[in-house]
């Protein structure tokens, strides 16, 4: 059998800028994400390409990709400019990540799992837009500078994938690196629905970030989406108290996006 075509690297990517490209007037979503936390390993593309989207590679810097463990509280989800529902528009969520860039040069987030703790948006974004969302038991606990993000998935499996994540938040970065801004300042999503490449554009202030120390990391969340197990300390931490963010209309529709 012939191999099968591979999607070709853009020639230019998009520059990686702190800032948004543009603002989004009528958006499709709102909401905001806070108290998130960014853990992140390097990771050599080729492990990686097989699980992106159609249409997408692994976007890298200096040769390296990686991996993102995100634990954040998902606040007042709202369509169009509707008001948002408050019990099942905020919740806590932990979602696993890839980065991507398509042939236009659009640097992307990809989702390989989210934990949710609200069943009916978590049963909405799998079956209505084929998003990897996940129904666990969650929490979030901040005490002084120490934050603490619990969750035990529920449903579907692997039942009781789990993670524990602590960190004690310290000072404000002032002038964030160029890797602590191609881990965050991430301007859309790519994904697939039914099959078709489909990338969502969204737009948020400038992040606050924070210098961050790694208290205890016990999770098994990056092995359940289908990655290899991390062997060591993640080479980056960070905190950010969270932005408000909207979200464009995408060439096909798409489900709940998150940071």
């Amino acid at each position: 059998m012939p191999p099968t075509p591979q999607p070709q690297s853009p020639v230019s990517p998009d520059p990686i800028t702190a800032d948004a490209p543009g603002a989004i007037a009528r958006p499709l979503l709102t909401q905001s994400w806070l108290d998130l936390t960014f853990l992140h390993w390097a990771a050599e593309p080729a492990t990686v390409a097989d699980l992106l989207p159609p249409g997408t590679v692994p976007d890298t810097l200096d040769g390296l990709t990686y991996v993102g463990l995100v634990a954040f509280r998902m606040h007042r989800v709202g369509w169009f400019r509707l008001p948002s529902v408050p019990y099942l528009g905020t919740f806590p969520e932990t979602n696993v990540r890839l980065y991507s860039v398509d042939a236009q040069g659009r640097r992307g987030v990809v989702f390989r799992s989210l934990d949710a703790s609200r069943l009916i948006p978590v049963a909405v974004a799998r079956l209505g837009f084929r998003m990897p969302y996940l129904w666990s038991r969650m929490a979030i606990l901040a005490e002084g500078d120490t934050v603490t993000y619990t969750s035990s998935r529920r449903w579907p499996g692997p039942r009781g994938a789990h993670s524990r994540i602590t960190v004690r938040v310290g000072e404000r970065i002032e002038e964030p690196t160029e890797l602590e801004h191609f881990l965050t300042a991430r301007w859309g999503m790519h994904s697939a629905f039914f099959g078709r490449p489909m990338y969502l554009p969204n737009a948020h202030p400038r992040w606050p970030l924070h210098r961050t120390d790694l208290v205890e990391c016990d999770e098994d969340l990056v092995a359940a989406a289908g990655l290899p197990k991390p062997t060591g300390p993640p080479v980056s931490v960070l905190y950010s108290p969270g932005v408000p963010a909207r979200f464009d209309r995408p060439a096909r529709p798409a489900g709940i996006p998150t940071p």
